[in-house]
């Protein structure tokens, strides 16, 4: 049954697209040849739209705190779709699909505002009524075409034949459609699918590769996503299978250019690709776009209301960064050099039997595990990495068996598509799911590189899996969580991923939450340190340990992570 244009149905595409992208990406990081062949198209979409979906549901959670009868309208849930897909944009495709669906939200906000504020003063805590199906195939037709129109606005020399002529096919599929907005939606997929198919005829590289454009694949994807949440959940036809490109493995193991053509391959274009979040007016804006335009290609600069994101291929990755600066509050920056990957395929030493690429998130842990002989993947605060920066780890770790502990929920997807491309390449990889940092020191301590490949993996898995891991955060607003509701400042103790413990202090906290944890039994507490932390932290929870259970032992690293003040491993 056709679903209505509101906010559960954002949020319904937003879960519908995440998953469409998650079981996809492979597919799609495997046909990305253009603009550069760097393997990460599918991830990068991936981690957009989970940025975007992430915002909507905090809207949601926000809501559900003013009590039960509120909920967010569908200007609010676009917005922050909208926003939340800006702010974590990757790659050029993710960029591009930031302002597709900011252009949405042009139309798609300002129209439902109206309509809430026709409703009366006593309606400022419950959604509008949902309009009818004629309004929103009418509402979701000029957002379609403003959508197309804002993204060629942001890309400096649009190409034919990528992503934004599937998102133009998809508009005008849209413009001849009748019926409600599930019906629109629809034929906006089958538009887009089509236009993806012919692809390969518009763009030179794409017709050699034999692929479809990477970028487009993932917009017919998430438009799949939008036509079933208006349908009710009714999953959309998945689109034809893309092929793999022609001489991929070859230039892969070998780094020679086999038929993909030279300008795709890392290394030949600009030497690194550059991504910010600016904070700057219009018209610096503008002056920037002209400068960043005669220092590289593949400029997309989108958003808007004194918020962008800016991404450019370039050879001078600090001219780039120096223009940012000179338009207003460069953030977020993101610098990759295309052509390391390449230099470390080309590397003639032999390679090593064994490694470890280890994910971290502080400068401590980072050390920690590079004593232990790992290839660290250090993340930034907020800004998860890409599969193309794992899949570089892996390559730069030069070896023939490869374990890859993610140490994160939340990249288990991205971890997976680094591993398979790897494994393309020859290497054997070994993913162990460690959700935490402290599992990742357990597995670490275990490992030994003389083990057969399969008993190391073994040993090091149940090391994991024997290590039950919390961390304490700050909350950043009020929430209900399954310990109840928090306020903004409280601390959390989360174990096992779910919120346990609300306290007012960290030390009190981490003493109730380590108490919880021991109660089930255990050997050996690890404490991981936050940035800023005072070391008398630890001395109270070292102390607090001995006290009630004295056979316990007790270590302490200064990790140098900044989301979590404290991390708790049990062993």
């Amino acid at each position: 049954m056709p679903l209505p244009l509101d906010a559960d149905a954002v949020r319904a595409w937003c879960a519908l697209a995440l998953d469409a992208l998650g079981r996809s990406r492979e597919e799609i990081d495997a046909i990305n040849v253009y603009p550069v062949a760097d393997g990460d198209t599918g991830t990068n979409l991936y981690l957009t739209v989970e940025s975007a979906a992430r915002a909507v549901e905090a809207v949601f959670e926000g809501h559900a705190t003013t009590g039960p009868a509120s909920r967010p309208g569908l200007a609010e849930a676009v917005r922050a779709m909208a926003h939340g897909a800006l702010i974590g944009a990757r790659g050029n495709s993710g960029t591009i699909l930031a302002q597709l669906l900011r252009g949405m939200a042009e139309v798609l906000a300002p129209a439902r505002d109206a309509s809430h504020r026709t409703a009366g003063p006593d309606d400022a805590t419950t959604a509008p009524a949902p309009a009818s199906g004629s309004d929103d195939a009418a509402l979701l037709r000029r957002a379609l075409r403003r959508a197309v129109e804002s993204a060629y606005e942001g890309v400096a020399r649009p190409v034919e034949g990528t992503v934004l002529t599937v998102a133009t096919s998809a508009a005008e599929a849209a413009a001849t459609t009748g019926g409600d907005g599930a019906a629109v939606a629809r034929a906006a997929y089958d538009g887009a699918a089509a236009a993806l198919e012919a692809t390969p005829g518009q763009l030179e590289v794409l017709g050699r590769a034999g692929v479809v454009d990477a970028g487009g694949k993932g917009l017919v994807e998430v438009l799949g996503a939008l036509a079933a949440a208006l349908a009710g959940g009714t999953p959309a036809p998945r689109p034809p299978a893309a092929t793999t490109p022609r001489g991929t493995r070859a230039w892969q193991t070998e780094g020679c250019p086999a038929d993909l053509g030279g300008d795709t391959l890392p290394g030949a274009g600009p030497a690194f690709e550059v991504i910010y979040l600016l904070e700057a007016d219009d018209a610096a804006v503008a002056r920037l776009r002209t400068r960043l335009d005669t220092l590289g290609e593949s400029l997309v600069v989108v958003g808007g209301d004194g918020l962008w994101n800016v991404h450019v291929h370039v050879d001078d990755a600090g001219a780039a960064v120096e223009a940012g600066v000179d338009a207003g509050r460069p953030y977020r920056i993101r610098i990759t050099h295309f052509g390391s990957a390449a230099e470390e395929r080309t590397r003639v030493a032999e390679p090593a039997q064994r490694a470890v690429v280890a994910v971290v998130p502080g400068a401590g842990l980072a050390a920690l595990c590079g004593e232990a002989g790992a290839t660290v993947v250090a993340v930034r605060p907020g800004e998860p990495p890409a599969a193309g920066e794992l899949l570089q780890a892996i390559r730069r770790a030069h070896a023939r068996e490869v374990v890859l502990l993610p140490n994160d929920a939340d990249l288990r997807h991205t971890a997976a598509a680094a591993a398979e491309q790897a494994r393309t390449e020859g290497v054997r990889v070994a993913l162990i799911p460690t959700r935490s940092p402290v599992q990742g020191i357990a597995a670490l301590a275990v490992h030994e590189s003389g083990r057969r490949f399969d008993e190391d993996v073994v040993a090091m898995t149940a090391a994991a899996g024997a290590t039950r891991y919390a961390e304490l955060v700050v909350a950043e607003r009020q929430s209900w969580t399954m310990a109840g509701v928090c306020q903004a400042g409280d601390v959390l103790g989360l174990i096992d991923g779910d919120v346990a413990v609300i306290g007012a202090e960290l030390a009190g906290t981490a003493e109730t939450v380590l108490d919880r944890m021991l109660a089930a039994g255990g050997e050996m507490v690890t404490l991981v340190l936050g940035d800023g932390v005072p070391d008398g932290v630890a001395d109270r929870l070292r102390r607090h340990v001995r006290r009630g259970h004295l056979a316990v032992d007790t270590l302490v690293y200064r990790g140098g992570q900044q989301a979590a003040p404290l991390l708790i491993g049990i062993e």
